[in-house]
């Protein structure tokens, strides 16, 4: 089938294009997408709203010394027409600070493009950020380009296979039909316009993602049968790597590529720029494609296309025809090469493949940074079964190797920086990871995989349910199951037997606070019971602990004796609010704990954990896998029996 080429109409207040399968009209100069004509509809994007609030570019900021963040839609100055042919047409809409304008506009230079090729179904968006080196301080919490979709044609939401489902109206949210619950993000529908969602909870966070499976997500209308979809096809221009969650669609219709913010990390994952720091950063491209089917095929073939789609640009990254020179193409940039090997004596002589490994490079810096790193560039992918990784089409710079392996504890980090030019194709060869161990492991409770999935996760209150995750591997994405753990654990807190208990049924996935009669909150106490039958008093035993997420908390870790000192504190450590906001994991900390033997007994012992901060209900910690080894034994009996079931354990 053959298609017009790309036409550009420029008006006194808008711009259109237009390459016959779908028209996008922006305003001018500001760049905020004020139509999508596609299909026989005239407008996908919400006729209701003021045109500045349909499909835009926006960002949170604030001054330094200021604790209040500024939204701001980000709204061009200036517009250009960057290229204009039948295959291509690119718009470049500008606004260039003010520096007589210091603490009431960002300082930053914001160039957003907009991009439309001939045949294409849809149409890209990305954006170039700069800070020059003579412009005052600020920090940047958050930045993302939205879309608002009609509410009276997209109201079933798609982003993965076993993810999607009918969602309420916008007005549904709001009093009397929706009732807050304990913050407003989170509704129960009390009388929804359609009554087969009364009962249920909305909560926009129930719909978020990681990033690595944040590729594509959105909307369907059922008449006629039309699909939005945002397509994300590189991870390299969003923060904190591979496992960073962010939001996605939800109720408006609203459908969101969110590039950098702080949810479920905290103030870790917001970049602060200093005065005099120069930065510049290309976020995006992001695709906008709109499909079709005819009737009467099911109008959810229209996600199976997006997936493919999805594919299709992944394949096609990165981008031949943007036209910035601050985006390289594929010949500008380079690859990294090798394979990554596990040793533990304690578990085999020999090399162990790390399996699926996530093998990255981030900009320079400490073991594990790559997680709170914000500002830059990161580009991942996993290992195959025998270890061996390739990192292709990295941006030309200085970064070091990083990874983490799924059944390991830790972070390795490859001790020779890596610059990667335009070209390079760089081998690294066999890289080693040896994971933290002093000794055999004496027991394990969990699984080295950074996320909590693996405990014990309470069905819902009948009252708060999702329908969506009833009997679904993502159950802990259900509303208000921190208040969960007093029902389970009225008289006393969780106690877990060494050999007898089963964390998958005994372990409850988050250390919560316990919500008292009087609507306080106390801290909880968790024991692990434990029996041995020699104990070397003269050697230090190894208590590894390794947390998925924690939110305004404090591990402090005692032995066989409440009342004593602690042998180990974490201090307040962590901002990641996972726990409220439906997530199994947040940021990754690992913590070793020294225990010296006259501390235990032969026979039975117990570890108390406990987390005494108790302001409210969302405080607490997520365990990812705590583990406990024996003191080093000599070199000829090092190696431990292999009966662990994890790679490292």
């Amino acid at each position: 089938m053959s298609h017009l080429g790309v036409q550009l109409l420029i008006q006194d207040r808008h711009v259109v294009m237009d390459n016959g399968i779908v028209q996008v009209t922006l305003s001018k100069p500001e760049g905020i997408v004020t139509g999508i004509r596609y299909n026989g509809i005239d407008n996908l994007l919400e006729v209701l709203n003021d045109e500045s609030n349909r499909g835009y570019w926006d960002l949170v900021w604030n001054p330094p010394g200021s604790s209040t963040g500024i939204f701001d839609v980000i709204k061009g100055t200036s517009f250009s027409v960057v290229v204009q042919s039948d295959e291509q047409v690119e718009l470049s809409f500008t606004r260039t600070y003010d520096p007589s304008l210091e603490g009431k506009l960002v300082p930053l230079n914001i160039d957003k493009r907009f991009i439309m090729l001939s045949g294409s179904s849809g149409f890209y968006s990305y954006a170039i950020y700069e800070h020059l080196k003579d412009w005052p301080g600020f920090s940047l919490g958050e930045t993302r380009i939205a879309f608002k979709l009609r509410k009276d044609k997209f109201q079933y939401m798609a982003m993965a296979d076993n993810r999607q489902r009918y969602l309420p109206l916008p007005d549904d949210r709001l009093p009397p039909r929706g009732q807050p619950l304990a913050y407003p993000e989170a509704v129960l529908l009390i009388d929804p316009i359609e009554p087969d969602l009364k009962g249920e909870v909305d909560d926009k966070y129930q719909y978020s993602c990681d990033n690595k499976d944040s590729k594509v997500h959105g909307w369907i209308c059922s008449d006629p049968p039309v699909g939005f979809w945002l397509i994300t096809p590189s991870n390299e221009f969003r923060s904190g790597g591979p496992l960073k969650q962010n939001l996605t669609s939800h109720v408006g219709p609203t459908t969101l590529a969110v590039f950098l913010s702080a949810h479920y990390t905290g103030d870790d994952l917001v970049p602060k720029f200093q005065a005099g720091e120069e930065w510049k950063k290309v976020f995006g491209p992001v695709f906008l494609y709109v499909n079709s089917v005819a009737d009467p095929v099911d109008p959810l073939f229209l996600w199976e296309g997006a997936k493919l789609q999805m594919m299709v640009e992944v394949e096609s990254w990165p981008y031949s025809f943007v036209a910035s020179e601050d985006f390289p193409t594929s010949d500008q940039r380079g690859s990294v090469r090798g394979r990554l090997l596990v040793l533990d004596r304690y578990v085999s002589d020999d090399y162990i493949s790390a399996k699926s490994a996530y093998v990255g490079l981030a900009p320079p810096g400490d073991v594990g940074s790559w997680q709170r790193e914000c500002k830059d560039y990161q580009f991942w992918t996993r290992a195959d079964e025998d270890g061996y990784f390739s990192i292709n089409n990295a941006r030309a710079g200085d970064y070091n190797l990083y990874a983490w392996v799924p059944g390991c504890i830790g972070d390795y980090k490859y001790g020779v920086p890596i610059s990667v030019t335009p070209g390079s194709n760089i081998d690294v060869g066999d890289l080693i990871y040896k994971p933290p161990r002093d000794g055999p492991t004496m027991w394990e409770i969990g699984i080295p995989d950074r996320s909590a999935a693996e405990f014990y996760v309470p069905d819902p209150d009948p009252k708060y349910i999702n329908k969506l995750y009833v009997n679904h591997p993502d159950r802990f994405r259900q509303y208000g199951l921190w208040d969960r753990y007093a029902e389970l654990y009225p008289d006393r807190d969780l106690v877990y037997t060494v050999g007898a208990s089963d964390y998958s049924k005994d372990w409850f996935f988050a250390q919560v606070t316990r919500k008292k009669d009087d609507k306080t909150y106390q801290g909880t106490t968790w024991q692990i019971k434990f029996a041995l039958a020699n104990v070397d008093k003269n050697g230090v035993y190894k208590l590894r602990i390794a947390l998925a997420s924690a939110t305004l908390s404090e591990l402090q870790v005692r032995v066989n004796n409440l009342k004593s000192n602690a042998v180990f504190s974490t201090g307040l450590i962590g901002r990641d609010n996972s726990i409220a906001r439906h997530g199994i994991h947040g940021l990754y900390w690992l913590y070793s704990v020294d225990i010296k033997g006259t501390l235990l007994s032969e026979g039975d012992n117990i570890v108390f954990l406990a987390q005494p901060r108790s302001t409210g209900p969302f405080q607490g910690i997520m365990y990812d896998y705590i583990r406990l080894e024996a003191p080093s034994p000599s070199p000829s009996t090092s190696k431990a029996a292999a009966s662990w079931p994890h790679v490292c354990s």
